[in-house]
């Protein structure tokens, strides 16, 4: 039953990814991927929380399995991050801005998820 439900919510989170791009999307005047950046960075922050609620306070390895891996990895998006640099870098011709979209959406990423763990940690 574990692993339905991990798909299940794999697809609830890549749903609520779509959705959030989208809203991102919609509002964003720039040209650069802010969308995404939004997603892994929130993405990272849940994780951070509910990793450090279970180390915490123990929990159910199923509901790690479920939120953890099936709705925030259904969720973030490392892989479009990827191709959205790749584009930077082609569509504007700026390495340094595909660098820094890459190393920016790393670094605020790890930053989160780093302050989701101080934040449910003793």
């Amino acid at each position: 039953m574990t692993p339905l439900l991990i798909a299940l919510a794999g697809g609830l989170g890549a749903a609520s990814r779509f959705v959030v791009d989208g809203a991102v999307a919609h509002r964003n005047p720039f040209r650069f991927p802010l969308g995404t950046l939004v997603i892994n960075v929130s993405g990272s922050l849940l994780l951070g929380l509910l990793t450090g609620a279970v180390l915490a306070h123990g929990g159910s390895s199923e509901v790690k399995l479920i939120l953890g891996t099936g709705f925030l990895g259904g969720y973030t998006t490392f892989s479009t991050a990827s191709v959205e640099a790749v584009r930077l870098a082609a569509g504007t011709r700026s390495l340094a801005l595909a660098f820094a979209h890459a190393t920016g959406m790393l670094v605020l990423s790890l930053a989160a998820a780093g302050l989701g763990l101080w934040l449910t940690t003793p």
